[in-house]
């Protein structure tokens, strides 16, 4: 029998956490309280324009780290999710666009294989002939469900779809579906690159130095779609998710010029809330002295063009 691959981080093999680890986690859980009050709001999406456009860069914010992106005529969705649980946890809030809400997708951009960031159901409703560029490992799970136009990355491996390109960049994470495939398909972020401008998709990850490598290779980052969330206990996540000060840190390390916070807003997979990702990000943010008009909190469903914080098409 050949042995699969097993995939690594920049800086090593992935942290792997013991069950031990895991009780404390749990026992830790259950002396905290949190108000979980707070929801993420959502806006009445656009439709209309979304389905038109086919000259402006635009984001729209779909929950957790799905967002329908357009650049260059072509309709992007990054780590397709419109499940209604994740595992025990049900979605916080609903999807900033219904499935039949989105226009014909072109390309799919998976970051990695962990279930809040492909999901199978969401994938087989996307309307549109597109195709998938994963992390290198994938391919065969998609082939073996059917789906033709799929594309294998590895990390720095760049391909264009008429003048739109791709890049896979590094992050430090790693990835499970089943007890027997741990760490056998990789993991990383990606750079979107059209015209004049230039959009990086960090996915999922914990906070390394080579972030500013990212930033060096593609310079003039307009946005930076990152994640604040699921980073409490930050002795466990640590390794694998940033907090909401490492992410500004991020912000700064690749040289964006607006930041978008992502993977707090929809499924509570930690023991940090939606609202406390918030704040702990506006307070470090503040703390730097950075423009506010640079950070961008989005409700789920508004649009915004990349190159302008005081456009919003809704």
């Amino acid at each position: 029998m050949t042995l699969r691959k097993r995939y690594e981080n920049p800086d090593g093999p992935p942290v792997v956490r013991t069950f031990a680890d895991l009780r404390r986690w749990r026992r830790e859980r259950r002396e905290k309280v949190k108000d979980l009050s707070y929801r993420v709001p959502n806006v009445e999406p656009n439709v209309e324009w979304l389905r038109g456009n086919r000259s402006e860069c635009s984001v729209t914010a779909v929950g957790h780290a799905t967002f329908l992106i357009q650049t260059g005529g072509l309709n992007v969705i990054t780590d397709p999710v419109w499940a209604e649980r994740m595992g025990f946890e049900r979605r916080l809030s609903p999807p900033g666009l219904k499935l039949d809400e989105i226009p014909p997708i072109d390309v799919v951009l998976i970051s990695h294989g962990h279930y809040d960031h492909l999901h199978l159901g969401s994938l087989r409703r996307l309307p549109g002939d597109f195709t998938a560029f994963v992390p290198e490992g994938l391919g065969r799970w998609f082939r073996r469900r059917g789906f033709r136009r799929v594309r294998e990355f590895s990390w720095w491996e760049e391909a264009s779809v008429e003048n739109v390109s791709f890049a896979f960049v590094p992050a430090k994470h790693w990835t499970r579906r089943t007890p027997w495939d741990t760490n056998t398909s990789h993991w990383g972020g990606w750079v979107i690159s059209g015209g004049n401008s230039r959009l990086y998709f960090a996915g999922d990850s914990g906070y390394w130095s080579g972030f500013a490598e990212i930033g060096e290779r593609f310079p003039g980052i307009d946005l930076a779609l990152l994640p604040i969330g699921a980073y409490e206990p930050e002795w466990f996540m640590s390794e694998s998710h940033m907090s909401p000060e490492e992410a500004v840190r991020v912000f700064a390390d690749v040289g964006a010029r607006t930041f978008v916070p992502m993977h707090y807003d929809t499924f509570r997979l930690a023991d940090d809330t939606p609202r406390e990702a918030l704040q702990r990000l506006e307070a470090e943010w503040k703390r730097r002295g950075l423009a506010k008009d640079k950070l961008w909190v989005l409700p789920l469903g508004e649009t915004r063009l990349w190159y302008s914080p005081d456009i919003t098409i809704m």
